[in-house]
C-alpha cells in the first residue's frame, strides 16, 4: 500500500496508519472502538458529555494532541448541549444504544474498506478503465476524480463526527475544515435554531446509514481549464472568444417557484460554493451551498480532498443522496424529517444528481462590469458547466477541418426571452426540457463549410439548476449574473436553461447568500 502515489498524498490527512501492505488503527483505538461498538452497557457512553470524553481519548490515542491539533474551544460544551439537553431522551436513548455502536463498527472497518477502495480503483480493473480513481488529494490545477462508496463516506464521516482527522497540516494545502467541532462549539457559543436544525440533519444522516447502509457510488471530480492551450482540452477562454462567438444563446425559460434541489429533470444542480467547497457548513453558515450540504451530508466527504478552487477551476460532485427535508433559509432553516430519495442510477451506480461548485467573485461592486471580472465569472460558469469529454468527442469529428469553428443551428426562431424580473434566490436557474411542448428542436452541429457533422436530438439535453448566485452577500447584480450563465451554458449544444424564482422577495435572507 506505501508505494501507492494515490495513498500517499492523503494518508496524511487520514487518521489510520499505513505500513507495508496494510492500514490499521493503533491498538488503543481499536480497543476504544470495540468498546464503543458494544453499546452504552459495555461502553458507558450514554451522554454527551461522556461522549466527548470518549472522543477525546481517541484523539489521544492517535497522538492528535499539540497545540496544532486541538479542537474548537466549545465542542465538548455543544456535544453535551445537544444530546444531554435539545436531544429528547428516546431519541438519545436510541442514539446511543443503536447509531454510536453502529458507527464505531463502522470505523473499526474503515482500513479494510479503504484497503478494498484502493484494489478497486487499479488502473486496468478500475471503474474508468485506467483513469486514477482512487482517494487522493486533488491538487490544485491537476484535473482528476475520485470515487468512493457510500459505506466509504459513511466511515469518513464518522471519522468527522468523533473528530480524529489530523489539523495541523490542512491549512497550508488550503483544504477546508473536515472534523465537526466547530458546528458543536458555535451551537453552545451562540445558540441558534438553524444551528440545532443543521445537527439534526446530520444526525439523522447517522442515523439512516445505520439502520441501512447505501451501496451507491459518489465521485468527486476537481475541473480545470488550462490556462495554457493544451489540446485536447478546452483553455481558458480569452475575452475575443466570447465578444466574437457567434454560438446562438440556448433556450431559457423562467418559472416563478421551485427550488433547485426538487426540479423535476436531469440537471447541473449550482451549488454557490465558497472557493473552500462547503463554505461554512460545518460552523455556523446556513444558506444555499451550507443547507445542501446538510440535506446531502456525503457532500462533505468533498471537503477531506479538495483544496481551494482557483479562477480557472469548478467541482462537480455526482451520485449523493439526499437524506432530509427541511423548510425555511438562514435563520428559519428547520430540518423537516425523512426524505427518500428516488433518483435513478447511473451505469456506475451513482445517482444521477450532478452538483457544480462554482464561486463567484466576493463584494465585486462596480468592477463587476469590467472586463476583468466579467471574464472571470463567465469562465468560471463555463468551467462548471462544460464537460471535457465530451467535447474532445466533438474535436474528433472535426479532424482534418481547417476551422476550429463550429456553428449549433436551432430549429427555432430564436432564443426564449429573459423575464423582466430576475430577482433569483437560491431556488434555481435551471436548463431544463418541456418536451411535451416540443419547445426544444433537434439541434444541427455544422462545420464552418456548412457540412452536417453532429446531430443532438433534444432527447440528449440536460438542464443546468442555477438562480441568484453570487447575488447576496458577495454582491453580484442578478441579471448580470443571470446573463453571464446563459451565456457560459449557450457554449455547449447539450445544454438548456430554465429560470425559477420566488415571488415572495422576503421568505430567504441575503446574508451570506452566495
Amino acid at each position: 500500500m506505501e508505494d501507492r502515489e494515490d495513498l500517499r498524498s492523503i494518508i496524511a490527512y487520514l487518521p489510520v496508519v499505513s505500513r507495508s501492505s496494510s492500514l490499521f488503527w493503533p491498538s488503543q483505538v481499536v480497543e476504544a472502538l470495540k468498546a464503543l461498538s458494544s453499546g452504552p452497557h459495555h461502553s458507558r457512553v450514554d451522554s454527551g458529555e461522556v461522549l466527548f470524553h470518549a472522543i477525546a481519548d481517541l484523539r489521544q490515542s492517535l497522538s492528535l494532541t499539540h497545540f496544532s491539533d486541538s479542537l474548537a474551544f466549545a465542542a465538548a460544551d455543544g456535544y453535551s448541549l445537544f444530546f444531554d439537553d435539545l436531544m429528547s431522551r428516546a431519541e438519545a436513548a436510541k442514539w446511543f444504544g443503536e447509531v454510536v455502536p453502529v458507527m464505531a463498527n463502522l470505523l473499526l472497518r474503515l482500513p479494510s474498506l479503504l484497503e478494498a477502495h484502493y484494489k478497486d480503483a487499479d488502473g486496468n480493473g478500475g471503474r474508468m478503465g485506467g483513469v486514477k480513481t482512487g482517494l487522493r488529494i486533488l491538487e490544485s490545477q491537476e484535473a482528476g476524480i475520485v470515487f468512493l462508496s457510500q459505506e466509504l463516506i459513511g466511515a469518513l464521516l464518522s471519522c468527522s463526527f468523533f473528530c480524529l482527522f489530523p489539523i495541523a497540516n490542512r491549512g497550508p494545502k488550503h483544504l477546508p475544515t473536515i472534523n465537526f467541532d466547530h458546528l458543536f462549539a458555535s451551537l453552545y457559543e451562540s445558540y441558534s435554531v438553524q444551528q440545532e436544525n443543521k445537527i439534526k440533519c446530520i444526525t439523522h444522516y447517522f442515523e439512516r446509514i445505520c439502520s441501512h447502509m447505501p451501496v451507491g457510488v459518489v465521485s468527486f471530480e476537481r475541473k480545470v481549464l488550462p490556462l495554457e492551450h493544451s489540446p485536447p482540452c478546452v483553455s481558458y477562454p480569452k475575452a475575443d472568444y466570447w465578444s466574437k462567438s457567434s454560438i446562438p444563446l440556448c433556450c431559457f425559460k423562467v418559472c416563478r417557484s421551485g427550488l433547485i434541489e426538487d426540479h423535476s429533470c436531469e440537471g447541473l444542480e449550482v451549488d454557490f460554493a465558497n472557493k473552500y467547497l462547503g463554505g461554512g457548513a460545518l460552523n455556523r453558515g446556513c444558506v444555499q451551498e451550507e443547507i445542501r450540504f446538510m440535506i446531502n451530508p456525503e457532500l462533505i466527504a468533498g471537503m477531506l480532498l479538495l483544496p481551494s478552487m482557483a479562477d480557472n477551476e469548478a467541482i462537480e460532485i455526482v451520485g449523493t443522496e439526499r437524506f432530509s427535508n427541511y423548510t425555511g433559509y438562514a435563520s428559519s432553516f428547520c430540518y423537516l424529517g425523512d426524505n427518500i430519495d428516488k433518483v435513478d442510477l447511473d451505469s456506475m451506480g451513482r445517482r444521477r444528481t450532478r452538483i457544480i461548485a462554482i464561486d463567484a467573485l466576493c463584494n465585486p461592486g462596480k468592477k463587476q462590469f469590467r472586463l476583468g471580472c466579467l471574464l472571470r465569472e463567465i469562465n468560471k460558469a463555463f468551467c462548471g458547466f462544460f464537460d471535457q469529454s465530451r467535447c474532445q468527442q466533438y474535436q474528433r469529428l472535426f479532424e482534418g477541418d481547417d476551422s476550429c469553428r463550429t456553428q449549433i443551428d436551432h430549429n427555432v426562431e430564436g432564443p426564449v426571452a429573459m423575464s423582466g424580473d430576475l430577482l433569483l434566490r437560491h431556488e434555481a436557474l435551471s436548463l431544463t426540457s418541456e418536451s411535451s411542448e416540443g419547445i426544444f428542436a433537434d439541434r444541427l452541429i455544422r462545420s464552418s463549410g456548412g457540412k452536417i457533422i453532429q446531430h443532438v436530438d433534444h432527447q440528449d439535453q440536460i438542464g443546468i439548476v442555477t438562480g441568484n448566485w453570487g447575488c447576496g452577500a458577495f454582491g453580484g447584480d442578478p441579471e448580470l449574473k443571470a446573463t453571464i450563465q446563459w451565456l457560459a451554458a449557450s457554449q455547449d449544444p447539450t445544454l438548456y436553461l430554465d429560470l425559477m424564482q420566488k415571488t415572495k422577495r422576503d421568505e430567504f435572507s441575503d446574508w451570506n447568500d452566495r
